[in-house]
């Protein structure tokens, strides 16, 4: 009973902090940690609660990342795979051998084995907070892809370096051979796996015959596909990683239209949960990282500048040359011109670290090989430090770095212009549709599917024409009253048992999803 309790206050107190970092324009992952360093130092006995590393692997960022690769475009992907793997893997290489040569450096008496293992830890941004901040200040759209992208595959990339790394410091023998292997069994089993269960994965959606079932299959997916991953010694990431973009890629023909407003709706909601689960955890438990240092406290801020130092400079000398240097090749030049300095300034700011490196800190072994010592307390605290000082410094600044930079925007009316253009054609597609199967059918059918048909042609057109125009909102605000007048007309006549529950519920959300669209409207015209 404790448990439950425990469990459904701290989430009570994420759904609370959340709503109040929306009202306050704040990224909610940042009040969390400093909500839950409050917490602990008013309620000392919620220090007890802590995050398990196996927890954090298997339960938190396996459905964290099957998310994020079913909403990701795969043809997005594929265009940016070059700067995301530059980022994903040759940035978080050249991350971790930094912080750990420094670290090594300032303190020669710890094997340079686990200084690396501590650069593993902090290499992996986790773009969470990025994209967020990303899609609320109106960042280029491929931006925000390659920071989504980032963030799937560089968490696999570090484990296999934090793998290899702690090897080494533990003393098992370990060579270029042996990390050959370790690299080989960790991605290409977690390829294997990710496309295998992606299949099956597949073949179930498509014979399931209710939304309810698809959301049960969809839950245990990257739960089931990372276990099946780790069993064989393979990538959990990579799977689940390789499982989700398959299935989001083909959502349309796996999943009927309920299934895919359910699944939506529930993902965003376990997402939205877990997300704030660890970001207040990890400001719980910063107190008593804090109190198990024992190192001089001098060194202790030595240690974290450099550190934290390091892990923002690398990014900024790999992006920033990196991006204008692979120009110098005439092909990359010719099908991708170089960006405004801007752009790689801003991917280089929003390297926030987050979960990935909650639970590669908590991972960290308690002593070296032949039973060696060494100041784990002091790796913790570091890898906390990164976190708190890149999520609370440049992921409260990015929005004004934004506006000093004048950072390039997406045209909304090229969205819109493209929009209209795939419709006409839809519709066409519809016309000549409605026309092969009408055969017998009613008269007065056929002429309401045409004027429905015409409709949706002409709201593409009026956007392009006034999108964001003082007519557009006055629909909608107009339209909203008219949608609640119903609603209540349908409630009172529920209230007075002229019609059932079940009517009331269907006439309810057929409303409500003319309303979804009508919040999405409003929205994207805020965002313009």
């Amino acid at each position: 009973m404790e448990l439950v309790l425990g469990v459904a206050g701290l989430l009570a107190v994420v759904v609370a902090v959340s709503a109040a970092a929306r009202r306050l324009g704040l990224l909610a992952p940042i009040l969390l940690v400093v909500v839950g360093i409050v917490l602990a130092l008013l309620v000392p006995a919620l220090r007890e609660l802590r995050l398990d590393a196996e927890f954090v692997l298997i339960g938190i960022l396996p459905p964290l990342l099957y998310v994020a690769a079913l909403e990701i475009s795969v043809p997005a992907v594929r265009y940016n795979l070059r700067p995301i793997l530059m980022l994903a893997i040759g940035l978080v290489i050249a991350s971790t051998l930094a912080v750990g040569f420094v670290t090594n450096a300032l303190r020669p008496d710890i094997p340079l084995a686990i200084c690396l293992a501590l650069g593993a830890i902090v290499a992996p941004p986790d773009a969470i907070a990025a994209t967020a901040v990303a899609r609320r200040i109106g960042l280029p759209r491929r931006l925000v892809t390659i920071l989504e992208g980032e963030s799937l595959f560089n968490d696999a990339t570090a484990l296999v370096l934090f793998k290899v790394a702690i090897a080494a410091a533990v003393g098992t023998a370990i060579g270029p051979a042996a990390i050959g292997v370790e690299v080989l069994l960790a991605a290409g089993g977690g390829i294997v796996v990710g496309g295998v269960s992606a299949v099956l994965a597949g073949w179930l959606h498509r014979r399931a015959t209710d939304p309810l079932t698809d959301n049960a299959i969809s839950l245990l997916t990257p739960f089931v596909v990372a276990v099946l991953a780790d069993s064989v010694d393979a990538s959990p990431i990579v799977a689940v990683v390789v499982t989700g973009l398959y299935l989001g890629h083909r959502l349309p023909t796996l999943m009927s239209a309920g299934s895919r407003l359910q699944m939506g709706a529930f993902w965003r909601l376990v997402k939205f949960l877990l997300e704030g689960l660890v970001f207040l955890l990890v400001g719980l438990q910063l107190p008593d990282v804090v109190l198990d240092l024992r190192t001089p406290i001098g060194e202790v801020v030595q240690l974290t500048v450099a550190v934290v130092g390091t892990a923002i400079v690398v990014r900024f000398l790999w992006i920033i040359p990196g991006t204008y240097l692979q120009r110098l090749i005439p092909s990359v030049r010719r099908s991708d011109p170089a960006p405004p300095l801007a752009v790689p300034i801003l991917v280089s700011w929003a390297g926030m670290r987050g979960v990935i490196t909650v639970a590669t800190a908590l991972a960290l072994p308690m002593t070296l090989a032949g039973g060696q010592p060494y100041p784990r307390e002091l790796f913790v605290w570091l890898a906390f430090a990164v976190i708190i000082v890149t999520l609370v410094g440049q992921g409260t600044t990015l929005g004004w770095m934004s506006r000093v930079l004048k950072a390039p925007r997406d045209d909304p009316q090229a969205d819109l212009r493209a929009e209209a253009e795939i419709q006409r054609e839809a519709s066409a597609a519809a016309r000549a549709a409605l026309d092969e199967a009408a055969g017998d059918a009613p008269d007065d059918v056929v002429q309401r599917l045409r004027r429905v048909n015409a409709r949706r042609l002409d709201a593409a057109h009026d956007r392009v024409a006034g999108g964001t125009d003082t007519h557009s909102h006055a629909y909608v605000t107009l339209r909203r009253r008219m949608i609640e007048a119903e609603r209540e007309v349908f409630r009172r006549a529920r209230d007075e048992g002229r019609i059932a529950e079940e009517v009331l519920w269907r006439a309810q959300h057929d409303l409500d999803l003319e309303e979804a669209l009508l919040e999405r409207s409003a929205a994207d015209e805020d965002e313009d």
